[in-house]
């Protein structure tokens, strides 16, 4: 499943629907990207968020804080933003540094402006089948996509599971999948008998965080795999002190088994950022 073709389809869409808005309302659309510490991936994410969303016509405004921003200070910059009226959408990047209370700094944006869809408001919406007025988070809500390229809107009579049950990404995506008429399990880590889970599944995410822990014999033959994990390991074939990113799911193995499958790099990735 060639997520980069996908997400080009996602972003054409946004700069039309951008253009429209300014054309036939004077509002530009603003995004503000609030960022505190040096974590490089969160970097390197802000980075093309920030680039991605100036090439759709948005406002993009970043605020790029020190780590050891306080609690106080940074509440006070949310204020600000919720307050501005040429700022529609807020992403404070996650992880915070470890003395900063994340949770209250997410509670406090205002819900109609909380893109990731953390607020209580917005995760409440998604529970309860609003997909209308409340904000889903991105990752999930780009999986679905990719998950309908293959079998459509209706889901009816499949098996899912979701591996992980974050509030980012596991959560939300069991939500849309029952949304979608699919038959959900959460798994997880303290799930009895992963392996035996997963292979019941017509469509397996898998977003732990460990690198390439699900196997070939997890998957159920001809059964969709989408990928969210995105971890760096060792590549001493590539040479000393090389790396390279790898997802959750063996993919060379499980690319044998599955009919379709999500890479790493290059599925999941350019979905959230669109």
């Amino acid at each position: 499943i060639d997520g980069k073709q996908v997400a080009a389809s996602v972003i054409d869409a946004v700069k039309t629907a951008t253009a429209a808005l300014e054309k036939e309302t004077g509002v530009k659309t603003g995004l503000a990207v609030v960022i505190v510490g040096d974590d490089p991936a969160s970097h390197t994410y802000v980075a093309s968020k920030s680039r991605m969303s100036k090439e759709c016509g948005f406002t993009s405004i970043q605020h790029t804080l020190p780590a050891e921003t306080t609690q106080d200070e940074l509440a006070k910059l949310v204020q600000s933003l919720n307050a501005d009226a040429a700022i529609h959408g807020i992403l404070v990047q996650l992880p915070l540094p470890k003395h900063l209370n994340a949770d209250a700094i997410i509670q406090s944006i205002r819900p109609d402006k909380d893109v990731d869809g953390l607020n209580v408001v917005n995760a409440g919406k998604l529970a309860t089948g609003d997909l209308d007025t409340g904000l889903i988070s991105c990752t999930p809500a780009g999986a679905m996509l990719l998950v309908r390229r293959v079998h459509g809107e209706d889901l009816s009579g499949l098996n899912a599971v979701v591996i992980g049950r974050s509030n980012l990404f596991g959560k939300p995506m069991a939500q849309l999948l029952i949304h979608a008429n699919a038959t959900v399990t959460t798994a997880h880590s303290r799930t009895k008998d992963l392996p035996s889970v997963a292979r019941g599944a017509d469509i397996l995410v898998a977003a732990v965080g460990r690198p390439e822990m699900v196997k070939a014999d997890w998957i159920k033959p001809g059964a969709t795999v989408i990928d969210v994990g995105i971890n760096r390991i060792a590549a001493p074939d590539k040479g000393k002190g090389k790396s390279r990113l790898v997802g959750d799911v063996a993919f060379a193995e499980a690319a044998e088994v599955a009919a379709a499958i999500t890479p790493v790099p290059g599925g999941v990735g350019p979905m959230t950022i669109a």
